[in-house]
Order: C-alpha cells, then sequence, then structure tokens
C-alpha cells in the first residue's frame, strides 16, 4: 500500500519545521519515524528533506507512506464484504451480525479482518488491519478501516479526543421515557473476564444519551426503539448501562439472557457515524439501515 500526500505552505506556517507542520495534521511519532526511514519519505520542493528543516510561504511538502508487508497472522479468507464507501485513506464498512473485528481464540478464519485481508490480497495489495471503531460480535452497523498508517493516526487520535461521532439504534425491553441520559461509571465486573457493571467506587466515567423512536410490542412483551449516543465508549456500556435503568437490550445474552427467543443477539445496531475526513477535512456521515432481524422483531 502506497500513499503520496502533499501540502502547498501558506503564510500563516511558513517558519514551522516540518515535523511541527506534520504533527499538527495528525501525524504520530511512529509515522514520522517511517517517514525519515523511508527512501523519499519526505520531499520539500522535490528534494529530500530533514524534519527540522524550516518551512516557507509558497513550499510543497510532501510525503510518501509505503507499506510493503501486510497484516502478519491475518488469514485472507473469501468474505461478502458490504463496503458502504471507500477512498484512498478509509474505507466504511456495515459489519453483520455473529462476526468478530479481530481474530483471537477459537476464532481464526471468521472475522471481518479475514475478509479484508482477502479483499486487497485480492488486488495484490499489501495491507496492514486498522480497524478504528470497535463493535462487539454480534452488534452490526458501520466501522471505519484505515488504508494507510497516516490516516490510521489520524482517526486514531479523532477516536481518542471524541470527535468520531457515533449512534446507534437499539431495542430494549420495557417502554422507555422520551429521552434520558445515563451517567453511570463501569468497571469488570468481579470474577468475570467478559462482563461489566455499573460500579460507582471502581468504575470508569461512562456517559450514555438516548432517544425513544416508538415504543412496540412482541407478543406480550412491551419494547422501545432508541437511538443511542456515546459520550464515552466503554466496553458494552449500552449493554450494561440500558440493563442498568431497567430496560435491557432484548436477545442479550450476557445482560438479559430471559430475551434470546427473541432475537438470537443483542438488538444493537451502529446505524451513524460522523466525522471529518483524516486528509482533507471534509465532514464524512455515514447512516445505514437497521437489519432485518431487528425490523423483524418490531
Amino acid at each position: 500500500m502506497e500513499r503520496i500526500l502533499s501540502w502547498n505552505i501558506k503564510p500563516a506556517q511558513e517558519a514551522m519545521t516540518i515535523k511541527q507542520f506534520l504533527r499538527t495534521h495528525g501525524c504520530s511519532h511512529h509515522v514520522l519515524t517511517h517517514l525519515k526511514r523511508s527512501e523519499c519519505g519526505i520531499l520539500l520542493n522535490g528534494a529530500w528533506a530533514y524534519t527540522n528543516q524550516k518551512l516557507q510561504s509558497g513550499d510543497e511538502l510532501r510525503i510518501r507512506v509505503t507499506e510493503e508487508e501486510s497484516s502478519p497472522n491475518i488469514l485472507p479468507v473469501p468474505m461478502n464484504l458490504d463496503i458502504v464507501y471507500e477512498d484512498e485513506d478509509l474505507m466504511i464498512l456495515n459489519k453483520p451480525s455473529d462476526t468478530p473485528i479481530h481474530p483471537s481464540v477459537n476464532n481464526h478464519e471468521n472475522t471481518l479482518a479475514n475478509g479484508v485481508m482477502y479483499y486487497f490480497a485480492a488486488q495484490k495489495i499489501p495491507f496492514v488491519y486498522r480497524c478504528i471503531n470497535r463493535l462487539d460480535r454480534d452488534t452490526s452497523g458501520l466501522l471505519i478501516v484505515a488504508k494507510n498508517m497516516f490516516s490510521g493516526a489520524v482517526l486514531s487520535q479523532m477516536s481518542a479526543a471524541r470527535q468520531i461521532h457515533r449512534e446507534y439504534l437499539a431495542i430494549a425491553e420495557g417502554l422507555l421515557p422520551a429521552s434520558g441520559t445515563i451517567d453511570a461509571p463501569i468497571a469488570r465486573m468481579e470474577g468475570s473476564a467478559l462482563m461489566r457493571c455499573v460500579d460507582h467506587e471502581r468504575g470508569e466515567n461512562a456517559v450514555t444519551h438516548y432517544t425513544c423512536i416508538r415504543h412496540a410490542a412482541s407478543g406480550d412483551t412491551p419494547l422501545s426503539l432508541a437511538r443511542v449516543h456515546l459520550e464515552t465508549g466503554r466496553t458494552h456500556q449500552i449493554r450494561v448501562h440500558m440493563s442498568y435503568i431497567g430496560h435491557p437490550l432484548i436477545g442479550d445474552f450476557l445482560y438479559h439472557p430471559a430475551s434470546a427467543a427473541l432475537i438470537p443477539r443483542q438488538a444493537l445496531h451502529s446505524y451513524r457515524l460522523r466525522f471529518l475526513h483524516p486528509v482533507t477535512g471534509k465532514v464524512l456521515d455515514f447512516t445505514c439501515d437497521m437489519p432485518e432481524d431487528m425490523q423483524s422483531v418490531l
């Protein structure tokens, strides 16, 4: 994979060093090190340059990000990928439920990573897998995959700074109020490697906002379809918070196993992503419809 980026230096950027300029554009220490060690990694007006060189108005700065080896230990496996958007820097994928994002114990060939690696291997393009936002195995919906080292660094910084706006659709049991905010710290449940819980002594700050779209029912079970916005990103945050307020997600085998007859996975779908493009700064805003299994419940 190769990505070449260039900038024309403006008067306001004059006297900055190349390093300062690239850091303001999201270049991480790792990316800068890679550029310095790469042939033609950093060019100023067509000539090889040091990162401590000063820029002048009208200069052309160009960087060349190259990766010649693919991610090790991720086996390419043919998979039908639902690609919502793709350009030189990123992909937006609609992940189905029952699909882990990364390989793990007992999940070596059935993950989204396997399918993405095959997609690029089929094009004979070396690729390093960088998934920016994470979803649980059984949560469906939109994901960002960075296509190069530079965009990966910028998007990771944006994610850490909570600059990637994420919204979910969830089906909760019971009749939710019109809207609400759940502000309750989350910690790992003692004695469990997987489950989380609200813990006001050990927990990390976690805030979830929800808006009820409509009420419904499945037989005698009252249900609520809600739009959920995360202010923080703790593991299982939506699942834990909704259970905490007495409206667990249906189908959630960890936090509401009694509802498994309604849907065979937690009824949670990442339906919207909004963020700035890591290179152009353009606003990107993507949505995808709720999958059929959740629609059929309603």
